[in-house]
């Protein structure tokens, strides 16, 4: 059995996504000595310490900056117009609300843990990314079919 990628339909975006993410969690580690874990980067503002509190909101800024001007750079957002929300706002809360508890249960999110973690060889960020993508599928497969 052979794989075969449908290169008639691949697109470059999330694979160069993805390298912009590992790249740029290298170099706030590199010369910074900073994890870049969402979670503990947005907590960080909510409990902002001086020194700390400049370097995280240019990073979140620049996020959302990124996030706003890549149709100017040729990159096109997904159509969601055919999407139809398959739960309430209330289940959206509470999924939320689940989300931020794990995050803090597991002293970080999946960007810190899967990127940067995983990046550093740590043992207790591979065994939470594997914990996150197994609760994942366990997820997807009783959605879909339970």
């Amino acid at each position: 059995m052979s794989f075969q990628i449908p290169w008639d339909t691949f697109s470059w975006s999330p694979l160069l996504g993805g390298m912009l993410l590992g790249v740029s969690g290298l170099v706030l580690l590199t010369f910074n000595g900073r994890i870049a874990g969402i979670s503990g980067i947005v907590g960080g503002l909510l409990k902002p310490r001086k020194s700390e509190f400049s370097w995280r909101l240019l990073f979140l800024s620049g996020m959302v900056i990124a996030g706003l001007t890549a149709p100017l750079l040729g990159f096109e957002y997904p159509d969601l117009s055919s999407l139809t929300p398959s739960i309430s706002p209330m289940m959206a809360v509470l999924a939320g609300l689940l989300v931020g508890i794990g995050t803090r249960l597991a002293n970080g999110c999946t960007s810190g843990h899967g990127i940067c973690g995983m990046g550093r060889l740590s043992k207790r960020s591979i065994a939470a990314t594997l914990i996150f993508m197994t609760a994942a599928f366990v997820t997807v497969f009783l959605r879909l079919h339970a």
